[in-house]
């Protein structure tokens, strides 16, 4: 018991942790020691150790360096993506404005745009031009506004808010944050309503300097993260949040688009994960456009990147036993690769 208890003050011996939260952990941990004279602190002991955990896990004045370095940020955004050229010029604007005055907040970007023209990744780009970390936080069903602002540690199984977790997870209180799907908040009207009163919040620069997440109870800073988010469409959007967002859209990519997004970054992460060389798969030029429209028009690459893991997949398993040692894909062999209906 008595090493239970010097384990949890050993925890709060970090300078970092605001004084207020140090106080108010040591009346805590007092009330254990007074508790176990009587053998009866378990329960007890189980609360506010997950509630020391937390607060002692939090990214306290933790930050990374920024990087604004514009020729650094183009050559990212440039090797990670091909084409988009007005989404890129667009975030290469943002950072240059960060560049030249230091005390401008972080645009608060929202990505708008069919599933799987790239939203997700463009940001983990920014994060890694800019040199931060990046986590994700999934808003497609949200259904409760408690999932972000946390429950009071009073109640039963409380936990805290996907805010914090994300901090924590990170580990630096500048990451790059994606508020992912947030146009499929909850169908329900008060859900949805009580969700974005919070993302507000959460991204006014007036507001997000003394954000409170309920399980903490104490106000953390928020202001130095760089929030974006993503949608298929705007219109489930409250006026009020859409008024804070810088939007960007994402437009379609064509065929020939495609072809060489296939050919320079998808192919690579089919051999990188497969571990095939390019000389155990090899694909004809010709029939690019029958794997890229092989059901029809799709407007991202989601599809087209499935399709290329399951060739390689299946070209895997010959290799292994031995059926082949090297695959050209051609217009006769096609269908025997492709997945399975289509």
């Amino acid at each position: 018991m008595i090493e239970d208890l010097n384990i949890l003050k050993e925890k709060i011996n970090n300078d970092n942790i605001p004084q207020p939260l140090r106080e108010r952990i040591d009346l805590m941990i007092g009330r254990l020691e007074r508790m176990s004279k009587f053998g009866s602190y378990s329960a007890d002991y189980e609360v506010i150790s997950r509630y020391i955990n937390v607060v002692t896990s939090y990214p306290w004045n933790k930050f990374s360096t920024d990087n604004l370095n514009l020729e650094n940020a183009k050559e990212i955004l440039n090797k990670d993506h091909y084409g988009i050229e007005g989404v890129k010029e667009r975030i290469l604007e943002y950072i240059a404005v960060m560049n030249l005055n230091r005390e401008q907040k972080a645009p608060i970007l929202c990505f708008v745009g069919l599933q799987g023209i790239g939203k997700t990744t463009m940001a983990q780009s920014i994060a890694k031009a800019l040199g931060r970390k990046f986590t994700r936080i999934s808003l497609g069903g949200a259904a409760s506004s408690l999932e972000f602002r946390g429950q009071s540690k009073a109640n039963p199984d409380a936990e805290e808010g996907a805010i914090v977790k994300a901090m924590i997870r990170v580990g630096t209180s500048n990451p790059v944050i994606l508020l992912d799907e947030v146009d499929k908040i909850s169908d329900e009207r008060s859900v949805r309503s009580s969700i974005m009163a919070v993302l507000l919040e959460v991204l006014d620069p007036e507001q997000n300097s003394t954000f409170v997440d309920h399980y903490m109870d104490y106000p953390i800073d928020i202001s130095s993260v760089f929030f974006i988010l993503t949608a298929n469409n705007v219109n489930t959007i409250s006026a009020a949040l859409l008024d804070r967002l810088e939007i960007v859209r994402f437009t379609s990519y064509n065929d020939e688009e495609k072809k060489i997004i296939a050919q320079k970054y998808l192919m690579s992460k089919v051999y990188k994960n497969t571990n095939l060389t390019e000389d155990q798969l090899v694909i004809e030029d010709d029939i690019w456009p029958k794997i890229i429209r092989p059901l029809g028009y799709e407007a991202g690459i989601r599809e087209l990147e499935r399709t290329l893991m399951a060739i390689g997949r299946k070209v895997a398993k010959q290799i292994l036993l031995k059926e082949k040692t090297k695959v050209i894909i051609t217009t006769d062999n096609l269908k025997e690769y492709l997945p399975i209906g289509f």
